[in-house]
């Protein structure tokens, strides 16, 4: 069983993971960290990558992740070339991951624009993580040392909160923390009784 996972930037997924992660005979991939590597190490990304952004998008043969957001954000149709670039090498991955973690109980597929990406197609269920707005901007400035204004250009760019709850299995409102970890054993129960419905 695949289980996605998403949420807007600075709703705090990485804590659900962690989460999720005390449990036993689950796998988890983070579809993010996977795109940051595969930016570095695939030739076909890379040469991709420079011949719509230049040169410059690399620096001493790492992405320079600063020059590309700097554009990526702030334009739309650069964004969407960009997610065209890299993630059609990053589902071939994910799908090379899926086969070696066939034993587990269900692999926890976690990416902040699942639905945006259509990645959401090859979820069985569908978790969603929301947050206040402030709790977000907070985070994500206090994360990566960014303005507001960064932060809320790229939650522009994500889908709204509203429209990924009505396509999702499952909610959880991460907020307070005792509260969050008490849905998360709640979902994980859930998801093993269908698992053993299925068997």
């Amino acid at each position: 069983m695949i289980v996605g996972i998403t949420g807007g930037i600075g709703s705090g997924k990485s804590t659900i993971i962690k989460f999720f992660l005390e449990f036993d005979n689950i796998a988890v991939y983070i579809a993010d960290d996977e795109a940051k590597k595969l930016m570095n190490s695939s030739e076909e990304i890379k040469n991709k990558l420079i011949a719509e952004f230049s040169e410059e998008v690399y620096k001493n043969g790492k992405i320079d992740r600063v020059f590309l957001a700097n554009i990526v954000f702030n334009d739309k149709q650069k964004l969407s070339i960009l997610n065209s670039i890299v993630h059609p090498v990053v589902h071939q991955h994910f799908k090379n991951f899926v086969t070696k973690n066939k034993d587990k109980d269900y692999i926890l597929y976690e990416n902040a624009i699942l639905f945006e990406t259509g990645s959401s197609e090859f979820c069985d269920k569908i978790i969603t993580v929301i947050a206040p707005k402030k709790d977000k901007i907070k985070r994500v400035i206090k994360r990566d040392n960014t303005s507001c204004e960064e932060v809320e250009n790229r939650i522009k760019n994500q889908w709204s909160d509203t429209k990924k709850i009505i396509q999702s299995h499952y909610i959880i409102e991460n907020e307070d923390l005792s509260l969050t970890k008490l849905k998360v054993a709640k979902i994980h129960n859930s998801l093993k009784n269908l698992i053993s419905n299925d068997l």
